[in-house]
């Protein structure tokens, strides 16, 4: 028998798609390229007549004054340990308490599982001066931990919401597959299960890292200047009476381009995350 003739969108159909998808990828690339070249200004480009497009004059020396005059070498590397320290304690407790949570029978499992997701209901910013004052009282105020325990507590009930999704559609009986083969809990968990739930990991991470990159509000009450992170030293280049923009356009292109690059890294993962989302069930 002959196999039947798919059908053929037409030329003109599919040139109009890739005209739309194009026009909709240059809206959406339109604000990084802006901000790039809004770095590479001065005052006198941005706010004059010159403000979509390329530089007259490429100044690369607001990165180096944003770098140096700003600090923002020391507040980039200070984000990049609180949200990878943190990312990791989120990973690692989400996981092991998803895996009590979905995998083990316990008689407070549900109240403890409910306990855990009481935590988003809680606004963050809510909690300023309890964490302030219990911070101060250990003497933690201006460390590292002053920030990675607050955002790895409030990232945690995410976490586990985000792995129990997963994990629970993991068929019960690789657990018993391989306990029969002789692994024990810790066996099953980092053997089996960790591996499977990759998906999850990015997707968890990413958020982590957004909640942790992006925060302002702790980072500029519980730290000092030895401990702050990228969004407080944006903030800090503003003058009182006059600002240049261009240093302020190059700190947010360190800030945000990271952001990006991690994303297009685990974009896959993400994708995949979605696609196991769809077919659930």
């Amino acid at each position: 028998m002959a196999a039947p003739l798919r059908q053929k969108s037409t030329p003109v159909k599919e040139i109009i798609v890739y005209i739309i998808l194009g026009i909709w990828a240059l809206i959406n690339l339109f604000p990084v390229y802006w901000m790039f070249t809004f770095s590479l200004k001065n005052n006198e480009e941005i706010f004059g007549d010159n403000v979509a497009g390329l530089p007259k004059h490429w100044l690369w020396s607001n990165y180096s004054e944003a770098l140096k005059t700003g600090h923002m070498g020391q507040y980039f590397f200070n984000s990049i340990v609180i949200a990878v320290v943190t990312i990791a304690i989120v990973m690692i407790f989400a996981m092991m308490a998803t895996f009590a949570l979905t995998r083990m029978i316990w008689k407070a499992r549900k109240t403890m599982n409910a306990f855990f997701m009481l935590g988003l209901t809680i606004p963050i910013h809510a909690s300023i001066v309890p964490i302030f004052t219990t911070l101060s009282r250990l003497g933690m105020l201006d460390t590292y931990a002053a920030l990675i325990i607050p955002y790895a507590a409030f990232s945690l009930a995410m976490g586990i919401l985000i792995c129990s999704g997963f994990m629970g559609d993991l068929p019960i009986d690789l657990d018993e597959a391989a306990c029969i083969d002789g692994c024990g809990t810790w066996g099953i968990f980092f053997r089996i299960i960790v591996p499977l739930m990759k998906p999850a990991v990015a997707t968890v991470s990413i958020y982590t890292f957004l909640q942790c990159w992006n925060e302002l509000m702790f980072a500029n009450i519980f730290c000092g200047n030895a401990h702050k992170t990228l969004p407080v030293g944006i903030r800090n280049l503003q003058g009182q009476y006059m600002t240049e923009w261009g240093p302020i356009g190059a700190a947010l292109v360190l800030a945000t381009f990271p952001t990006l690059l991690f994303y297009v890294f685990f974009s896959k993962k993400i994708q995949d995350s979605f696609i196991a989302g769809a077919i659930k069930g």
